[in-house]
């Protein structure tokens, strides 16, 4: 079963930046739309970002639009996520995956649908933003 691998995460202060990273050793990002999501204790699965293959386009939950960045280096095979202006509320537990075209957009992103179209989901890296 194809996995992703998520790495980066961490302990920050609010204000802060991180960067994330997620791979895959199998098969080549380039070739999908990957998003990025994130879980709150006690909270859903929330999706934040996602990156196209079909239009190229960048696209952000409203919760980070301006904040955090996704872009990615071909030759490496990984999908970042730049976050910077890190707030306490921003942390969780943030995974990357696969996603269907249809459901790579700002409206699945804001709506909460892009979350049930996810697949070959990682393992998950930390986030906890705290003084």
């Amino acid at each position: 079963q194809v996995q992703l691998v998520e790495s980066g995460g961490g302990l920050v202060q609010p204000g802060g930046s991180l960067r994330l990273s997620c791979s895959a050793s199998e098969f080549t990002l380039d070739y999908s739309n990957i998003g990025w999501f994130r879980q709150a204790p006690g909270k859903e699965r929330e999706g934040v970002s996602c990156l196209s293959n079909n239009d190229g386009g960048n696209y952000y939950s409203d919760s980070v639009k301006g904040r955090f960045t996704t872009s990615s280096n071909d030759a490496k095979n990984t999908v970042y996520l730049e976050m910077n202006s890190l707030k306490p509320e921003d942390t969780a537990v943030y995974y990357c995956a696969t996603v269907p075209s249809w459901l790579c957009g700002r409206v699945a992103l804001n709506t909460g649908a892009i979350t049930r179209g996810g697949r070959d989901w990682g393992q998950g890296t930390q986030v906890t933003v705290s003084a």
